[in-house]
């Protein structure tokens, strides 16, 4: 984009070069396997990145949306399996401890979880509520001790669909706190916890570079100190991590359809049929053509959101609406060419021969993850219509 500074062109071009060399030789096997790439991780964090979001005083990278959805859409034009990982690390995690802890919070969780030492994740949906966040029955009660004092919350609960959670090391969760449906705390909860297991290791469709699975809690004894911001204060900070979230994961779908689009135009170039090459045939250039429009198209506004997020200008229903856009957009886009892709290869789309089979199977998480199309169709016809939207919900 235009108003990409020099570092960010850096950023991408580093991301992508890294990609190629530390993602590209394994996410065949991965994608076969369900196999975490704890390598490829690793040195992640030695190019800065696991904490991009993070100011540089507490030992983070300092940059943007714009920046993080740069690495996103590289890594992901690659293997968006470990890219998954990286958000759920990066933005659901680190980010939010990042703009949201208190500085003691900050002093303790943040080196290890830049550095790559522990994989971080976020707990928020549950076995019965996944669109409807609030609808959450995990809950934290206060421990009050013997002497009076308030020093620890038990919870009970679980989650569920959670990216990392097989093999993450601590988890920024959620839980309710009141009677209320919004009375919802943050916490910051530790594998080592007594009391806390991980379930199941799902066996996924796409993304199966990128480990997922639940989170149970029982009884699990969690220091006061370790619930982030005031008690029942947390709506409003998940609200604006699922907006970042979905300018960020936004990339991931561009880096999946530009890929497809390489593979199909290259493929078009090469292959003859009848004599003559299949790129000279009106329907392939129609549909490669209206793929590249259509990446373009999404590419500017998920940029547009990022950079409007980075400038301080997005803020409340606006920013609800601008980042359920591009995510909107940008997922089905990148299922839509993934499937024009695997038509134009024909045979060899079908199989794995070609890439575009495992990109189709990865696109489709995210039309469903971070906000379904449908919920995000209702955040937008929300902001356009006001209260004619909910009308038929109040009669």
């Amino acid at each position: 984009m235009w108003y990409f500074t020099e570092e960010e062109k850096m950023l991408a071009e580093s991301v992508r070069a890294f990609a190629e060399q530390h993602l590209a030789p394994k996410i065949e096997q991965l994608d076969e396997t369900e196999t975490f790439n704890a390598e490829a991780f690793q040195k992640i964090a030695e190019l800065g990145l696991l904490g991009i979001t993070v100011a540089e005083a507490d030992g983070g990278a300092g940059m943007g949306a714009v920046a993080a959805t740069l690495v996103m859409e590289e890594m992901a034009a690659v293997d968006a399996g470990t890219t998954l990982s990286y958000l759920a690390h990066a933005i659901l995690c680190v980010n939010q401890i990042g703009t949201n802890g208190s500085p003691e919070q900050k002093k303790k969780y943040l080196p290890k979880l830049i550095s790559g030492e522990h994989l971080g994740g976020m707990g928020m949906s549950e076995p019965g509520s996944g669109s409807d966040a609030l609808g959450m029955l995990t809950r934290a009660e206060k421990i009050v001790g013997a002497d009076g004092k308030f020093t620890h919350y038990k919870v009970n609960g679980s989650k569920t669909w959670i990216t990392n959670g097989p093999n993450g090391h601590l988890f920024y969760c959620y839980a309710k706190t009141g009677p209320d449906k919004k009375d919802v705390s943050s916490f910051i909860i530790e594998k080592s916890m007594p009391g806390f297991s991980t379930g199941k290791k799902f066996k996924k469709m796409g993304m199966r570079a990128s480990p997922t699975g639940e989170l149970w809690f029982s009884d699990v004894q969690v220091p006061v100190e370790n619930r982030v911001g005031a008690e029942g204060s947390s709506i409003k900070a998940m609200m604006k991590n699922l907006d970042i979230e979905r300018i960020t994961i936004s990339g991931i779908s561009l880096g999946i359809a530009r890929a497809c689009i390489e593979i199909a135009t290259k493929y078009s170039k090469e292959r003859k049929q009848f004599n003559t090459h299949i790129g000279a045939f009106q329907q392939i250039q129609e549909r490669l053509a209206e793929a590249s429009a259509w990446y373009e198209a999404c590419r500017a506004l998920t940029y547009q959101a990022a950079k409007t997020w980075d400038l301080g200008l997005m803020v409340g229903k606006e920013a609800s609406m601008m980042a359920a856009k591009a995510k909107l957009q940008s997922a089905q886009m990148a299922t839509q060419i993934a499937l024009d892709a695997i038509q134009i290869l024909g045979g060899y789309g079908y199989t794995r021969e070609f890439a575009v089979e495992r990109h189709m199977r990865d696109a489709k998480l995210v039309e469903i993850g971070a906000g379904t199309n449908e919920i995000l169709r209702v955040i937008i016809a929300r902001h356009l219509l006001g209260d004619v939207a909910d009308e038929l919900t109040r009669s």
